[in-house]
């Protein structure tokens, strides 16, 4: 028998010099050929996402993880956690929602989406077709309550009353389980509504409990007061992103393991949860009621006002509000010891810099803030990136440019970022100790004042963008 297998001898001796070259050819090309297409079919997920140039990722629609609205644009932890690691991929972003789990899931398995950014509860069961990136948060889910009504320790102590669950808050399994450990515990499943739609609704009254995660919760307590959490109903989860489980093939969720890494050394990670999640415990409930007193009563009557300077100097509205809450409570005749006057609280000497003369005409005012708070901006290096920059401006307005510039160079001589408003806002309170102040350039400031002011500014501004985005009606027409 000759070498090559399947030709007889008789057969090789009677043919041609030609056909011999052309057998031989096939024979030797042909393995080749096949061994490049198998070669070719062995694009990892993460080859296959850089060649195409774009990375297709799914998150669940929700406050604290995605939304997309006319006035926000796209916004939320994971549309900027995702944006982060298109651009440390170096390839675009095609980012789509998901009204469930599930929907996500499905999404993943048929090849629709890379990554799933949030919204999955990972499984230890062997076969399941994903595979779980580290947590970028941890979540409990809580049985929550509204303030003065019964609060229960226990699931036991629900009943006669029901409990609420949203769709897709627990699995299944998850459901027959308490309904098992619990029989007399009555479920109220709601299929046209999620967690935050049921948070409010303890709020207002309209339902007694309910069961959400521990993020939503906080988160909604910025503008929902009242929320009080009863006890927790489970152990603390991971949130993290999940991938198509692929044999032999774990690039594309190493390669999620090494973002999630870099934002977490680089304080990233912590900034972006800081500026989500951050304000959240510090609203006491006078405070945040008080606030939303105001914002019932006295600011209909201003927002047009906000909303034109916001238009002409390219600001949220919002954020000019939270301004002037934080310096007058919206209080157009406001008068501070000090002689700063009106809705925005300018100096004699700032007023006259910016070229306006009535500080108490509400119109003037406003924009004339506006006006100073687009000059503090413009003085901040073009580097620092939002909302840092933002951050920085507000603290030279409330404790002049000098100070903040010196407060950087603190934390830059200290190994300090010095962009970054997490770093800086550790240095501004040393600004009032001798040991320090004796550093800088503009000396002695009360360097916690700033920090206080910023922070207040922030919690005012996350409340306003809560509380406009459930009460559409009260906004007027520019």
């Amino acid at each position: 028998m000759s070498r090559i297998t399947g030709i007889s001898p008789w057969f090789w001796r009677n043919v041609n010099n030609a056909a011999k070259f052309f057998l031989i050819l096939i024979a030797v090309v042909l393995p080749a050929c096949l061994l490049m297409l198998g070669c070719a079919e062995k694009k990892t997920q993460l080859e296959l996402i850089r060649e195409r140039g774009v990375v297709h990722v799914v998150t669940k629609a929700g406050p604290t993880a995605y939304r997309h609205d006319a006035e926000q644009g796209e916004h939320g932890l994971q549309y900027e956690l995702v944006r982060l690691f298109a651009a440390w991929l170096g390839v675009d972003l095609k980012l789509r929602s998901a009204d469930s789990g599930k929907e996500s899931s499905d999404l993943l398995l048929s090849g629709q989406a890379d990554v799933a950014a949030g919204g999955l509860t990972r499984t230890l069961k062997p076969d399941d077709p994903l595979i779980y990136g580290p947590g970028f948060q941890w979540a409990t889910l809580q049985v929550v309550y509204r303030y003065g009504y019964i609060r229960p320790s226990a699931l036991a102590e629900i009943t006669p009353h029901r409990l609420h669950l949203a769709r897709d808050t627990l699995s299944r399994e998850e459901l027959g389980r308490l309904q098992f450990l619990y029989p007399d515990l009555v479920l109220v499943l709601h299929d046209d509504k999620d967690n935050p739609d049921l948070l409010e609704m303890v709020e207002n009254g309209e339902i007694l409990y309910t069961v959400a995660w521990s993020d939503e919760v906080a988160y909604a307590r910025i503008s929902l007061p009242d929320l009080r959490v009863a006890f927790d109903l489970s152990a603390p989860e991971p949130l993290g992103w999940a991938v198509r489980r692929s044999p032999n093939d774990d690039s594309l969720i190493r390669a999620v393991r090494q973002f999630h890494n870099h934002i977490r050394n680089n304080e990233q990670l912590a900034g972006l949860i800081e500026q989500v999640y951050g304000l959240a415990d510090s609203f006491d409930y006078v405070e945040a009621r008080s606030f939303i007193d105001s914002y019932n009563d006295r600011l209909p009557e201003l927002m047009p006002y906000f909303m034109n300077a916001g238009a002409e100097f390219g600001f949220d509205w919002r954020l000019l509000a939270a301004i002037s809450y934080q310096e007058s409570h919206w209080k157009s005749s406001a008068r501070s010891p000090t002689g700063v006057r009106g809705l925005m609280m300018l100096t004699l000497q700032t007023a006259k810099q910016i070229g306006i003369s009535d500080r108490l005409d509400p119109v003037v005012s406003i924009h004339g803030g506006a006006r100073y708070l687009t000059s503090l901006v413009d003085k901040i290096p073009d580097r620092v990136p939002e909302p840092d920059r933002t951050w920085f401006a507000l603290a030279s307005y409330n404790v002049g440019f000098g100070h903040l510039e010196d407060a950087r160079v603190l934390t830059q001589n200290n190994g300090g970022e010095p962009d970054s408003w997490l770093e800086v806002k550790k240095f501004l309170p040393l600004l009032s100790q001798h040991k320090w102040f004796s550093q800088t350039k503009h000396g002695y400031a009360r360097g916690h004042e700033p920090v206080k002011f910023v922070e207040n500014i922030r919690k005012y501004y996350a409340l306003l963008m809560h509380l406009t985005h459930k009460d559409r009606r009260m906004q007027p027409r520019v």
